[in-house]
C-alpha cells in the first residue's frame, strides 16, 4: 500500500470512529454522537467513510479526493448546524441572560477533533503526490 493511501485510509478510519465519539454534553447528563443529533446525517457520513475506504483499496485516487472533499463539507455543515441549534435552543425564552445560561450549558466535546482529523488526513493523502510513486 502506497504511504498517501495509507494516510488516507487513517483518516477515513477516524471519521468512521469520529462518528460514535462524544460531540455535545448537554447540561452534564450525557453525551451526544451523530447519531444521535441526527441519524439519517450520520448514516451518510459513514457510507462517505466506506465509500472512501473502498476507493482506497480498488486504488481509485480521484474518487478517494471527491470522497474525502465531500466528507470535510459534510464535516463543516454538521458542525456550523450544531453550533446554530445550541445558540438557538433556548432564544423562546424571553430573557436573554437566562436563555444564554442555559445554552452556555451544552459543551462541544472533544469528538468534533476527530470528526474533522479524519477529514483533513483522507484530504492529505490524496493530495500527496511523492515522485517514487507517481508512475
Amino acid at each position: 500500500m502506497r504511504i498517501p493511501s495509507l494516510i488516507s485510509f487513517i483518516g477515513f478510519v477516524l471519521l468512521l470512529a469520529g462518528t460514535w465519539c462524544p460531540l455535545l454534553r448537554p447540561f452534564h447528563l450525557f453525551n451526544m454522537n451523530v447519531y444521535a443529533l441526527n441519524q439519517p446525517y450520520g448514516l451518510v457520513l459513514l457510507l462517505t467513510a466506506i465509500i472512501g475506504i473502498l476507493g482506497i483499496g480498488l486504488n481509485k485516487i480521484k474518487l478517494v479526493r471527491v470522497v474525502s472533499w465531500l466528507s470535510l463539507v459534510l464535516v463543516l455543515l454538521l458542525f456550523v448546524a450544531a453550533y446554530l441549534k445550541v445558540n438557538t435552543s433556548f432564544s423562546f425564552i424571553p430573557f436573554k441572560s437566562f436563555a444564554g445560561f442555559l445554552a452556555s450549558q451544552i459543551k462541544f466535546k472533544w469528538g468534533w477533533y476527530v470528526l474533522f482529523t479524519g477529514p483533513l488526513l483522507a484530504l492529505v493523502g490524496s493530495m500527496i503526490k511523492l515522485a517514487k510513486y507517481s508512475r
